[in-house]
């Protein structure tokens, strides 16, 4: 398989496969990786993907570097998903953040996961803020929170 212009490494489905069989099987721990576990929105099918956990000031997020893909439209779908780690399993609630927070986890995500990511974030040398609002508006990210105790009901809205 020949890696699309631009992007170089190592290709993903042999890294998405050895992440699996790494984190998601043997339970490894491998810092910040953890499968995600999901729905997928059309067959409801439980949908397995390796993706770094980023911990940003009190709270945790999952950025798409590859932009939109099948688990971030699930994900989205559904609301909730489970990060698993070999037999630890957690189920988590996903609320999609915009705007400045937006911008803030993708610069820290690049910046921690760069060596993995960086081909993905299409950012020039020089970072200004038009080329992280472009880079914004084409990664979905994700701020993960406990599930609901069961009975709760959401907030209604005013």
């Amino acid at each position: 398989m020949i890696a699309p212009r631009g992007r170089r490494g190592i290709p993903a489905r042999s890294l998405n496969r050895a992440a699996t069989l790494t984190v998601g099987k043997l339970g490894l721990p491998v810092p910040g990786l953890h499968m995600l576990r999901v729905h997928g929105r059309r067959t409801g099918e439980l949908r397995s993907t390796p993706l770094f956990v980023l911990s940003e000031r009190g709270s945790r997020y999952l950025v798409a570097p590859r932009g939109e893909t099948d688990w971030s439209r699930n994900l989205r779908s559904a609301g909730w998903g489970e990060l698993v780690r070999g037999r630890r399993v957690e189920r988590v609630r996903a609320v999609e953040v915009f705007g400045l927070e937006r911008k803030r986890i993708i610069k820290a995500y690049a910046k921690r996961h760069r060596l993995m990511t960086a081909r993905f974030f299409d950012l020039p040398p020089k970072e200004d803020l038009e080329a992280w609002r472009r880079v914004a508006a084409k990664h979905p990210v994700f701020r993960l929170a406990p599930p609901r105790p069961q009975g709760a009901e959401p907030a209604a809205a005013a």
